[in-house]
């Protein structure tokens, strides 16, 4: 399994994905025997089985879009069964889109419909079965945090908002009492055995998260845990591994040398550049229509050229003309360079719709053939804001080690912004990207923009 599955998804998590998959795949099933019998069921078993799995992967489809695999929040059953409804009502729509193409997978209506209603009541049942698992954290591994400094502070935060991070804090380990404990979880100054107290609070993992190690550290304690058996992780890799991002002002220089990843080999450079070429061709032909369109409205509201250009900073910090279509009105800068803010007047009527709907960032696919950007990749920020950026933001230069992208990490793991402090968590994101580049993490990325474009979130 690649690393960005085995870290930033808990593997609980992908359990409850793939038990949920069954669970729509069985239930339709069952009632499809119930309704027709074994014999006429198996005596076209291939095609009973592919329209079993038509509505698995439509139906988890729309969950997915409509957020029901985000499990970072809590939700009531009535919620629960509400968006469940709403997200199979879409499926619908996709499926029939499906019979249309292809006939023979079209089921009758009494067993769709059965199937529909059972489907519903089952997934609320499980999805509520989990959701007390995770309320009660049940099944979560426990672990011994060492520090109470900022770093600890980040990790108890996030395991605490994170309602399936899979984790729960058994105790803390430190000088001082830790700022943020919400379940009262037990402060050890100064144990006299760490493997003594990891039995006491049956911890299966230790954290260390020391803001500063120099003379704090328990060295010999650590070993003999080590030589024990129990896993211990220091506390920058854990927090990477929970949040999909790195703690910019809790690492190091040495981490960064020492630490796996920020490693490119030929082949996936190769692969990723082929990769890129075929979805931009694909992505332009497609866009094509759209494109022509768009240029039309453009063109008819305001004055001006169709395209816009700016300079851009992309790999090895060389610059380049990124190329989009205008979406504001001339001379929208005449008196310098500001961040984009919500509600900017310097944006046109069809400025407004192009940005919301990312029609405005097609172009850049021609960025890409050229071999200026990549598809995925952290977005290209402009050289006036690079220069401030790369001297307020540590390590903000490493993003110029890749090819910027249409879209990125930082782009479907955090909201749109357009500030100094947007940026830095967005480096954070960057930095993850880089560190764990694949074409594992790439198509998760496009997966994920493909929803985000369609639900219309994060554009300004």
């Amino acid at each position: 399994m690649p690393y960005i599955f085995k870290t930033y998804y808990p593997g609980r998590t992908i359990l409850f994905l793939l038990g949920e998959a069954l669970l729509i795949f069985l239930t339709f099933g069952m009632v499809y025997i119930l309704f027709t019998g074994w014999e006429a069921y198996s005596a076209d078993l291939t095609l009973n089985f592919g329209r079993a799995l038509a509505v698995t992967c439509v139906f988890q489809l729309s969950l997915y879009f409509f957020d029901l695999y985000d499990l970072s929040k809590p939700a009531t059953p009535p919620e629960i069964f509400t968006r469940i409804v709403q997200a199979f009502g879409a499926g619908c729509i996709i499926l029939a889109g499906f019979y249309y193409l292809y006939p023979p997978l079209i089921i009758s209506t009494l067993i769709f419909w059965t199937s529909y209603i059972i489907i519903c009541l089952v997934l609320l049942g499980w999805r509520s079965l989990y959701n007390l698992i995770l309320q009660r954290r049940i099944f979560t591994q426990a672990i011994l945090l060492i520090g109470t400094g900022m770093l600890a502070h980040e990790i108890t935060r996030e395991i605490v908002e994170k309602h399936d991070s899979g984790y729960k804090i058994a105790a803390f380990v430190g000088q001082t009492p830790p700022k943020l404990n919400p379940h009262n979880s037990p402060f050890i100054k100064n144990p006299k055995s760490l493997l003594e107290l990891l039995q006491q609070v049956r911890a299966e993992r230790i954290v260390v998260a020391l803001d500063d190690r120099r003379g704090a550290m328990q060295v010999e304690e650590l070993l003999q845990c080590k030589l024990k058996g129990i896993s211990i992780e220091d506390g920058i890799s854990f927090f990477e591994s929970i949040t999909g991002k790195i703690s910019v002002h809790n690492v190091n220089p040495a981490w960064l040398i020492f630490s796996d990843g920020f490693q490119k080999n030929k082949t996936l450079l190769f692969v990723k550049r082929f990769l890129d070429i075929f979805y931009s061709v694909i992505g332009l032909l497609v866009s094509l229509p759209i494109s022509i369109f768009t240029m039309i409205l453009i063109k008819f509201e305001s004055p001006g050229p169709v395209f816009y250009t700016q300079n851009r900073v992309g790999e090895k910090s060389d610059h380049f003309r990124i190329l989009k279509f205008r979406s504001m009105h001339i001379n929208a800068e005449e008196n310098g360079a500001v961040w984009a803010r919500k509600n900017d007047q310097r944006i046109t009527g069809v400025g407004k719709i192009i940005r919301k709907l990312r029609i405005d960032e097609i172009p850049q696919m021609w960025n890409v053939l050229k071999g200026d950007m990549s598809f995925v990749g952290p977005r290209p920020e402009r050289p006036v804001f690079v220069e401030k950026l790369t001297q307020t933001l540590p390590y903000y230069s490493l993003r110029h080690s890749v090819k910027p992208g249409i879209t990125g990490w930082a782009q479907v793991c955090y909201p749109y912004g357009a500030s100094e402090e947007d940026a830095l968590h967005k480096l954070e994101y960057d930095l993850y990207y880089i560190k764990n580049l694949s074409i594992a993490i790439d198509l998760l990325v496009i997966f994920r923009t493909i929803k985000t474009v369609l639900f219309q979130k994060g554009s300004r």
